[in-house]
């Protein structure tokens, strides 16, 4: 019996340590783990499932992921919410990173904009340009679905409705609130027409009937950029972890993992890795 008093004192002893923190718990700690706000697209076309296992193992650090449009990704970073965003919304990033309390925000990869929609094409814009593909869908009030979510295609959409010299409006013109995949089921449901990543439908098109119908031009390049935050957006940012994803995320690995993606499953990667690159040479 007098050899069970030391085993229980012990035992105690780790407790108390352990709830005031005297001790390492098992697991990854609080400190290592950070959030990152991103797009939809990277979550549904399956590229974080890939990414995010390989950055944790080879830097410790545990990502919680919140997809967003890019603009409730930018506005989580404005809140200090979020500790490094990964989007696709050149304007409003550049707006965002003005504002001071971002700090570096660097290339990563690439893909394209599409426009698809049913096979039979009511509008006639199989081949056409992106805008006038666009003038095509409103003179013909087909149905077109938009995310109308503040997101990167979101806002891609209405610069082609702009450069269309268009302001759509009527029941032809439908809206989800919703992200890039559910957005693509509605439009098929609807045999309408959406703007969506070519990543986004090329992962979700075996359960489409909708079809690529116009892509190729240069309004439809859609870029992606790291953003890091730091405490100037709010205390609990965490500038190490931010730091720690986005040189990974553009490091030599991440990049070969990223022109990697795709080319098994659909024959062709889903995005193109531009880290280094001269962003004016995109897409020529």
């Amino acid at each position: 019996m007098r050899r069970a008093v030391p085993a229980v004192l012990a035992l105690t002893s780790a407790l108390l340590l352990a709830a005031c923190g005297g001790a390492p718990a098992a697991g990854p700690s609080a400190e290592r783990s950070l959030i990152l706000a991103t797009t939809t697209s990277t979550q549904d076309s399956g590229l974080l499932d890939v990414l995010l296992p390989e950055f944790s193992r080879g830097t410790g650090w545990q990502v919680k992921t919140l997809a967003v449009g890019s603009g409730q990704a930018i506005e989580l970073g404005r809140r200090g919410e979020a500790d490094v965003l990964l989007v696709h919304s050149p304007a409003a990033e550049e707006e965002f990173v003005a504002e001071g309390a971002a700090g570096s925000r660097r290339l990563v990869m690439h893909n394209d904009f599409v426009l698809v929609g049913p096979e039979a094409d009511p509008a006639g814009i199989r081949g056409l340009d992106s805008v006038e593909a666009m003038r095509r869908i409103a003179a013909a009030q087909a149905v077109f679905v938009s995310r109308g979510d503040e997101s990167g295609t979101n806002a891609r959409e209405e610069q082609l409705w702009s450069a269309a010299g268009l302001t759509p409006t009527g029941s032809w013109y439908q809206s989800t609130g919703q992200g890039m995949g559910a957005t693509l089921r509605v439009a098929a449901e609807k045999d309408g027409y959406t703007l969506t990543d070519r990543a986004t439908y090329l992962a979700q098109r075996d359960s489409l009937s909708s079809t690529v119908l116009s892509e190729g031009d240069p309004a439809l390049l859609n870029v992606y950029h790291v953003i890091e935050m730091t405490t100037r957006a709010g205390d609990r940012v965490q500038p190490d972890g931010a730091a720690a994803f986005a040189d990974w995320i553009v490091s030599a690995p991440a990049q070969e993992m990223i022109g990697r993606f795709g080319r098994e499953e659909f024959g062709q990667p889903l995005f193109t890795p531009d880290a280094g690159k001269d962003e004016a040479s995109l897409g020529g």
